[in-house]
């Protein structure tokens, strides 16, 4: 069968429409990573003061948690119905809805890393000299990173998958291609979108994986010595 005939037969792997769509295909690729990048970089600019806080005031700790959790149990499509009125349709729209489901993971990771700064090493820092934000910045975030890290990576990996559903308001990058091949039941656009969600995810995964080791040097397993 011709490459041609697989348009006209609908089959689900088809390379003419790679070829006659690839700038349609970039173009949702680009506006996918963008939305994930925005929404990762954002919801850690604000889980990390929120993680900081609930760390140096217990009594915040749970409040915190507890109000992430909640946002993140919220259904995908309610988040969009109830920022709509607000922010109208718009990118803002799933950036700030995808901020939100990623503030559950990177709060509690970024947390979890502050807690697992041993206090012995707090100590020595203060009695050097050190405070409060210096020991934060030179002590205590450098040690939070390989959990810091592991959050950034679930969260990054669970928005690539989410911002299909900006879809629905034609704000979903690769989410837009899904759902309108689901529509016209189009089977090699809804497959083509899928592996390249899968594969963004894969990407993102591996990437940053190598970034958390390049910035955690210390938590490489060294080869045991020959006895």
């Amino acid at each position: 069968m011709t490459s041609n005939g697989c348009l006209a037969a609908n089959e689900w792997i088809c390379a003419e429409y790679v070829r006659t769509r690839s700038q349609e295909l970039v173009d949702a690729t680009v506006q996918h990573v963008g939305i994930t990048v925005a929404s990762v970089l954002i919801g850690l600019l604000i889980a990390l003061p929120l993680a900081v806080a609930a760390r140096r005031w217990r009594r915040l700790s749970g409040p915190v948690l507890g109000l992430t959790t909640i946002l993140y149990t919220i259904p995908s499509l309610a988040m969009f119905a109830l920022l709509v009125p607000l922010i109208g349709v718009s990118v803002a729209v799933v950036v700030t809805g995808l901020v939100l489901y990623s503030l559950t993971v990177l709060v509690r990771n970024i947390l979890a890393g502050l807690e697992g700064v041993p206090e012995d090493v707090r100590e020595a820092a203060r009695g050097m000299g050190y405070g409060p934000l210096r020991l934060l910045l030179a002590v205590e975030l450098p040690l939070s990173l390989p959990a810091l890290m592991a959050g950034v990576r679930i969260a990054t990996v669970s928005t690539v998958a989410m911002t299909t559903v900006g879809g629905i308001i034609n704000f979903g990058g690769l989410g837009n291609l899904l759902f309108a091949g689901l529509d016209s039941v189009f089977k090699a656009q809804v497959l083509t979108a899928s592996v390249l969600c899968v594969v963004l995810a894969v990407l993102a995964d591996v990437g940053l994986l190598g970034l958390q080791r390049l910035l955690t040097p210390w938590t490489r397993a060294r080869p045991g010595k020959a006895a």
